[in-house]
């Protein structure tokens, strides 16, 4: 895959972004790999993601952001530029059922995702032969009623530590601190066995199976301090029956679970989702 520079903004609506963008990445030498943009009617907003072959830049990329800085004040963006060159790193959070984990550990291995897992930090030690077996850092912290506190300070030292600017919960089943989804906001992404916002909480499948649901589902969404609650990434369901179990809804489930957590995070690696309010955008490949 060639190097490229990802140029993702959003700002207020206003004519002349795009021509005023695209003229600079021109004036750089920039070749447009691939362009994305979206208008929100409703609140005003663009959104626009640009991927630029790295070698067609003559300058560095520092030089490009400093020569576009004054564009982005101009048009009042919020705006970065990553390198897929520079993966971001990736602490990933278990607890017991190994499905995400071990799902996003075997694409990791088969460089099906675009970042680098530098540790797993679990509350239990039940998946460590696993995730060593992959040579990933395996850090066992357990987190009772009594040390949360200080588990929680141990877990966001570790995090600190492999300097992970990703974390993601693969079945954590555990509520992070408010202060520390305030830390990451942005930075934490979950796998929630439902199609929020139905069944939040504990024990979806059970909510499901009472409910008689023809439907379930997985939703893959950021983690903020109000629970199950957060803006969405991506979902999908799969078709059940007045047939099947709890323990048959719950099979069914892991499968959309870890494919939809897969979908979702790739989307975040590759600077596909834009965050505004508690909703997103998300430029699918």
């Amino acid at each position: 895959m060639s190097r490229v520079y990802r140029l993702v903004i959003s700002c207020p609506d206003q004519v002349g972004i795009v021509a005023a963008v695209a003229n600079y990445i021109a004036q750089q030498g920039g070749s447009i790999a691939e362009a994305n943009h979206h208008t929100d009617p409703a609140n005003g907003w663009f959104f626009m993601r640009h991927e630029i072959l790295a070698s067609s830049i003559s300058s560095d990329l520092a030089t490009f952001e400093a020569g576009f800085a004054p564009i982005a004040q101009q048009f009042n963006m919020q705006w970065f530029v990553s390198d897929s060159e520079q993966p971001k790193k990736i602490a990933l959070f278990a607890s017991k059922e190994s499905h995400c984990l071990a799902d996003l550990l075997h694409r990791w291995h088969e460089q099906e995702l675009p970042g680098e897992i530098v540790c797993v930090i679990a509350n239990h030690d039940d998946l460590r032969s696993m995730v060593e077996w992959y040579k990933v850092p395996f850090h066992h912290v357990p987190v009772t009623p009594d040390t949360k506190p200080q588990a929680f300070a141990q877990t966001e030292a570790l995090v600190k530590q492999y300097d992970a600017n990703l974390i993601v919960l693969a079945r954590y089943m555990q509520i992070l601190p408010p202060q520390m989804c305030r830390d990451f906001a942005g930075q934490v992404i979950n796998i929630h066995h439902s199609f929020l916002p139905s069944f939040v909480g504990a024990r979806p499948y059970h909510q499901a199976n009472q409910r008689g649901v023809k439907l379930i589902g997985a939703t893959c969404h950021y983690v903020t301090e109000v629970l199950d609650a957060g803006p969405i990434i991506e979902q999908d369901v799969i078709r059940v029956s007045h047939s099947q179990t709890i323990d048959d809804m719950r099979r069914l489930g892991r499968d959309v679970e870890k494919t939809v957590l897969a979908r979702g995070l790739r989307f975040h690696l590759e600077d596909r989702v834009l965050i505004h309010g508690n909703k997103t955008v998300v430029f699918e490949s």
